[in-house]
């Protein structure tokens, strides 16, 4: 048997270089796009350049004559194959579900929405082609604005359902018996706030626009596609186009980000499906980055009408929400559940004794909204945040002193939120202590205090938010009990190669994250084997044919269970064999280190490897002992984990231009206990960088006729490295008790968490001048103007 590398210590809290980074950054790996298959056509997309219209003609005959071109088709032509697009989440019974083909057969209702499709043998040609195909539309009313859509007599996006209404959902603590009554609350409150904040559509910009690959020539139908849910996307795509789901098979290679933009199940994915089995060759479509501005979905998008009650002492006592959250013109696979995410995490970490949320979903003429990073709770927490500081300002508190007197203790844990949940443990007090010293909080507010009695011209902002998540989606009798068609259970496998050498199969298909380094780790502690012994395999439904894949920072929270369980029955099962060899009653070992020992007699011991090579020459063993070590387990949490902490924010606002520069930024979280630091680093610096995005930056936005008017990059504002500022990052550590590392999730906090402290942070440099909020993204131009409609000092 081969000698296995000698280990060096526990792996778990371990920083570890990744081990996917030296593929992934040299641009040496298998990206969708780089996929080349014998006989391989390249498909185009013909979009329609309107927002809402009915097709009354299509003619492709130019088209079909173009050197190159082998096929052009329409919806019409693939309509038996293409099916319909699925929504997996109707939130209520009464849930508008509309037809969504994935090419249009006789209206479209957002600009870019898939109307014709070529075929070519190169890409070039296709693109030529589709600008040959003349498609002839009828223009119908356009209707973009949640509160209009609702209106009576407003145009309607599908007239079929005569309504532009998807939802309405209720979440009431009276009714539901987890809580008080909100009304009650407000007409005794001492003190009433009311705001209404606006989240502005945001366009998942991942570094890899979606690609994918179909090959129907084998004996299954393989898809590659560059997609977070390989295991999703099959089950969906034998689900609507009737293909025997044994019969298809998805891989997610090396995927470039995704943010929750490809959580999804696209039309450019069942188009490209219909087109293989329509053509029987392989085809692939690759995605230009305005294609993925204009029609991959888009997130956020939602008016938050909020209301906060409480005791001129400071005490909370009541929070209501009333939501219109935009669809889009059709539902994607979780577009209805997006904002039902947040509804449970209005009441953040405080103890707030009424609760109620409604939520209405409204269609509009608009791309589809569906998850983007975070996915409902960074809505939420934005929500609450900012309101915690306009009551602070009303009770003319300090914002940290407000947060304090009604947060929830850590004596206080496990706590039933009124919305339903119960939080397993947390300690906000050590995180927001820790922040404030990093930050030097006392420091900054007098430095503010003085800045605003000298008159500055550059005035000194402060912005706090407190925040949790939960992450870990899902148990799955929640998600049942929420109408959400799958479970939130995931699965590993472990297999013991006779070598000592180890394989781990994940149900979780990792976009960057860097599964394959932690999960080494995990397994190299569980199974005592070193870090480079063990390979992770992951993203193939016919390697790990069983997973529910990656998003709601889920990964570790979900799939890392599996993993340390199926690692424990690996380990089980290789204990009568250690006895054997030891002769030994099994009851009489221990195992560390990654050998058996027996108890008593410390030189009598047998690795896992000794015992791996037995199992393999099964010369020796006895009877009823399997000729395997390998292992499955499928872990169901039976809560969500909750991820907290203090992100603190320090800018500066130059009041005679509205320009904000961001001073300094504190970021102390605590997400249990942490497998890999650097990894974790890496996630709160992302995090952060996208909700600094959101709340100065980003903003997808059309103009009346419904044409996206941020196609690119030169109207649609992403920051670069040196637009963001240095983040002092550092943790305190409160382990999940339902967790067997203790681990939660962390690849949503930093957006959760600082789009409200950068925001408050601009609203507290202009409370002077009488501004009260700054619709975001708080560009210079809408800080200026704030400015000047403040009503307060000149």
């Amino acid at each position: 048997m081969t000698v296995t590398e000698e280990r060096t210590g526990g792996e778990v809290g371990r920083d570890r270089r990744r081990k996917e980074d030296a593929r992934l950054i040299t641009g040496r790996t298998m990206w969708t796009e780089n996929l080349s298959l014998p006989g391989m056509l390249h498909l185009a997309i013909v979009r329609s350049p309107m927002a809402h219209a009915r097709i009354t003609g299509i003619d492709v005959s130019s088209a079909r004559e173009l050197p190159g071109v082998v096929d052009v088709f329409t919806g019409r032509d693939v309509e038996e194959l293409q099916g319909s697009m699925p929504c997996v989440w109707p939130v209520t019974e009464d849930t508008v579900l509309p037809a969504y083909p994935p090419l249009a057969l006789d209206a479209v209702r957002h600009a870019g929405e898939p109307v014709a499709v070529v075929a070519a043998r190169d890409r070039a040609s296709a693109l030529d082609a589709i600008e040959a195909i003349e498609v002839d539309y009828e223009p119908l009313d356009v209707v973009l604005d949640m509160e209009a859509a609702l209106a009576d007599g407003a145009p309607l996006v599908h007239e079929s359902a005569g309504t532009n209404k998807c939802y309405t959902w209720v979440l009431d603590s009276a009714q539901a018996g987890t809580g008080d009554d909100v009304a009650r609350a407000e007409a005794e409150a001492e003190v009433v706030v009311k705001r209404r904040f606006i989240q502005q559509r945001l366009i998942p910009a991942f570094m890899e626009p979606r690609c994918v690959v179909v090959d129907p020539t084998g004996e299954q139908l393989t898809m590659w596609s560059s997609t977070q849910v390989p295991h999703i996307l099959r089950i969906l795509l034998s689900l609507s186009t009737g293909v025997p789901e044994h019969k298809i098979r998805v891989i997610a290679p090396d995927v470039g980000g995704g943010f929750g933009g490809k959580l999804q199940a696209t039309p450019e994915e069942f188009i490209a499906f219909a087109a293989a089995r329509r053509l029987g060759r392989p085809v692939k479509f690759v995605e230009s980055r305005s294609e993925t501005m204009l029609s991959a979905h888009h997130g956020r998008d939602q008016i938050q009408d909020v209301t906060v009650t409480a005791r001129r002492d400071g005490t909370v006592t009541g929070m209501s929400v009333k939501l219109l959250a935009n669809m889009g013109a059709y539902l994607g696979i979780i577009t209805p559940g997006i904002p039902i995410l947040g509804a449970f995490m209005y009441g953040g970490i405080y103890k707030f004794p009424a609760y109620r949320f409604e939520c209405t979903g409204v269609f509009t003429n608009t791309t589809k909204t569906d998850a983007y990073r975070g996915a409902g709770r960074p809505e939420a927490t934005f929500a609450l945040e900012r309101i915690m500081d306009e009551l602070a300002t009303e009770l003319g508190m300090d914002p940290l002193e407000l947060r304090r007197r009604n947060w929830i203790n850590s004596d206080e844990f496990p706590f039933s939120t009124s919305a339903g949940l119960t939080y397993d443990s947390g300690d906000y007090e050590s995180a927001t202590a820790r922040a404030m010293e990093l930050f030097g909080y006392a420091d900054l507010r007098r430095e503010q205090l003085e800045r605003r009695n000298r008159g500055d011209t550059v005035q000194l902002g402060i912005g706090v938010s407190t925040y949790t998540e939960m992450c870990g989606l899902a148990p799955s009798r929640i998600l049942g009990q929420l109408r959400y068609a799958a479970g939130g259970w995931e699965s590993a496998s472990v297999r013991m190669l006779p070598t000592g050498k180890v394989e781990v199969i994940t149900g979780t298909s990792p976009h960057g994250q860097g599964h394959e380094t932690a999960w080494s780790q995990i397994a190299a502690d569980q199974l005592g084997v070193a870090f480079d012994d063990v390979e992770v395999l992951h993203g193939d439904t016919r390697t790990s044919h069983k997973g529910l894949d990656t998003y709601g920072s889920r990964s570790l929270a979900v799939g890392g269970i599996a993993l340390v369980n199926a690692c424990r029955k690996v380990v089980e099962k290789a204990k009568p064999v250690a006895a054997h060899l030891l002769e030994c009653d099994p009851a009489d070992l221990e195992f560390s280190d990654g050998a058996f020992r027996v108890k008593g007699t410390p030189g009598a011991s047998k690795t896992l490897a000794d015992c791996a090579f037995a199992v393999f020459t099964s010369h020796d063993l006895p009877d009823g002992i399997e000729s395997s070590l390998d292992a499955d387990a499928t872990f169901d949490p039976e809560n969500f984990s909750y991820p907290h902490g203090t992100h603190l924010c320090a800018l500066e606002v130059d009041t005679e231009t509205g320009r904000v520069d961001i001073r300094s930024y504190v970021a102390v979280d605590d997400i249990g206990r942490v497998v890999n630091p650097m990894i974790v680093e890496g996630q709160v610096h992302g995090g952060v960088a996208q909700g600094i995005a959101q709340a100065l930056f980003e903003e997808a936005r059309y103009d009346e006729e419904g044409n996206l008017m941020t196609g690119t990059f030169v109207e649609y504002t992403m920051p670069s490295s040196a637009d963001l500022p240095d983040i002092v990052t550092d943790r305190t550590e409160t382990p999940a008790p339902g967790h067997p590392l203790g681990a939660k999730g962390v690849g949503e906090a930093g957006t959760i968490a600082s789009t409200p402290a950068v925001v408050n942070a601009v609203v507290d440099a202009l409370r002077p001048f009488g501004v009260t909020d700054v619709r975001m993204p708080c560009t210079p131009e809408r800080v200026w103007q704030a400015i000047r409609e403040g009503g307060g000092r000149a």
